[in-house]
């Protein structure tokens, strides 16, 4: 898998795409660098962009936040499992401004995923999505391994 276009422009690596990739230290600027060369390394890439997120834990849950402006709920999806979520969307560009009229061009617009390992497994039919202000967060419930109930036994 490629690296994303932050990637690119900071010289790091997401461990994400390949185990096997080396870790660069960002002060590691000589003749090593990941940054393409030429004039259109940006336009290389044209597959999905990536979400970027945050991730922590409370003691009862997982909560993922990303951002997701500009992005109709209706063309957002949110799979989750008991050890995976993943996020998937597009953001549509309105289409009324000239390629040539801009001197900046920094969002991305098109499709986006990511998907993300859960540290524990988590309770699906518990968890909770919602948005405010472009926020996107995700209340994920742990599952508690060590708890037990008594089971009632019935008599037939």
């Amino acid at each position: 898998m490629r690296n994303s276009f932050l990637e690119k422009i900071t010289n790091m690596v997401n461990h994400d795409h390949d185990e096997n990739l080396r870790e660069i230290d960002v002060e590691d600027r000589g003749g090593n660098s990941n940054v393409p060369q030429g004039d259109n390394w940006m336009e290389e890439e044209t597959s999905e962009g990536q979400l970027m997120v945050d991730m922590y834990q409370t003691p009862d849950e997982i909560v993922i936040q990303t951002m997701v402006a500009g992005v109709k709920l209706d063309d957002l999806n949110v799979s989750i499992g008991r050890d995976m979520v993943t996020l998937k969307g597009r953001r549509e560009t309105q289409k009324n401004v000239d390629e040539e009229d801009f001197f900046y061009q920094e969002l991305y617009w098109g499709s986006f995923s990511r998907t993300i390992l859960l540290p524990s497994e988590i309770d699906v039919d518990a968890a909770v999505a919602s948005e405010k202000n472009g926020l996107l967060t995700l209340k994920l419930p742990k599952v508690d391994k060590e708890r037990q109930t008594k089971l009632k036994i019935k008599s037939h």
